[in-house]
């Protein structure tokens, strides 16, 4: 079976005003070939007041944006009960359960992780990252948030940055969407 690595996405919240999801572009099939360097796994939906960002397969992330923008327009943007709605689903669903994604999600009140287990997680402190380099992005984001005053956009870029310098899964070719 080919399987697709597929990337590294970082959120960053500063106050109300200062939110940032980014992720870079690489997209590799099985352990040796790029497929892509350039595909865009950050997005705004639900009348641009969230920001969204997957890993995994790129086709199933597609899929649960698109199923993720229903609840939200379900439940009026509100992103948590929308969360919890998709990941029930995510859950139950026999069809959605063999999708292979997590996804980061974002507005004004909130940043969750939303799983296929069932999971909504909010994280402790207002950054999170996922994906094959999301533990590298993620040591560097909580140093950049914790010990500077860096803007949420320079830490998403930098974090990325860091961790496309270290996973062979995440390149430097970084795109990002703030609120």
């Amino acid at each position: 079976m080919i399987q697709f690595h597929a990337t590294t996405i970082v959120a960053v919240k500063r106050g109300e005003d200062d939110i940032c999801i980014g992720g870079d572009g690489q997209v590799t099939m099985g352990e040796t070939t790029v497929m892509k360097h350039k595909a865009k796994k950050v997005r705004k939906i639900y009348k641009n007041s969230v920001i969204t960002g997957f890993a995994g397969s790129v086709s199933d992330a597609f899929s649960l944006t698109e199923k993720f923008e229903k609840k939200l327009e379900e439940h009026s943007g509100n992103l948590k009960k929308a969360a919890v709605a998709l990941a029930q689903m995510w859950r139950s669903d026999k069809a959605m359960r063999n999708l292979e994604a997590l996804m980061i999600a974002v507005d004004k009140e909130s940043m969750l992780l939303i799983s296929g287990n069932g999971e909504v997680i909010e994280p402790d402190q207002n950054f999170i990252a996922i994906g094959s380099g999301g533990n590298y992005a993620y040591a560097a984001a909580n140093a950049l948030f914790n010990h500077t005053d860096m803007k949420a956009e320079d830490i998403v870029r930098e974090s990325l940055k860091i961790a496309s310098s270290i996973c062979v899964y995440t390149n430097d070719n970084i795109s990002v969407e703030r609120l």
